[in-house]
């Protein structure tokens, strides 16, 4: 457990610490506010691919870890680079929503596939 939490807050004070630097970077005249966006919303969907590989451990410990984590890992690792794709390349407004479809579609598989084998757990 506190190796995921140390784990986690890397993860958040990297994003801070990005955060901080595109913003001084910004109001530097180095990046535009559009490219700064970019950057800061772009690094979450990297965190949400790196996190992919992590959630079904805990949500279900102990019921075939393995199928779990290759379908959690895969369903998250592309939503989130989908997500960071979008934000990297598209419109805005097209990065905006897309970028929530693609989270939305990630999370969705990943927490439905988990249900089901936890219901076919408890029926068995």
């Amino acid at each position: 457990m506190k190796k995921e939490l140390v784990w986690s807050l890397a993860w958040g004070g990297g994003i801070i610490v990005l955060a901080l630097g595109v913003s001084m970077a910004r109001k530097l005249g180095y990046i535009e506010s559009e490219t700064a966006l970019r950057l800061i919303i772009g690094s979450i969907g990297l965190m949400t691919a790196a996190f992919g590989n992590r959630i079904p451990k805990t949500v279900v410990p102990g019921i075939s870890p393995h199928r779990t984590q290759r379908v959690a890992g895969w369903s998250l690792a592309l939503s989130g680079l989908a997500y960071a794709g979008l934000w990297a390349f598209a419109p805005i407004p097209v990065a905006t929503f897309g970028g929530m479809a693609a989270i939305l579609a990630g999370l969705v598989v990943t927490f439905g596939y988990c249900l089901t084998l936890r219901g076919s757990a408890k029926t068995a």
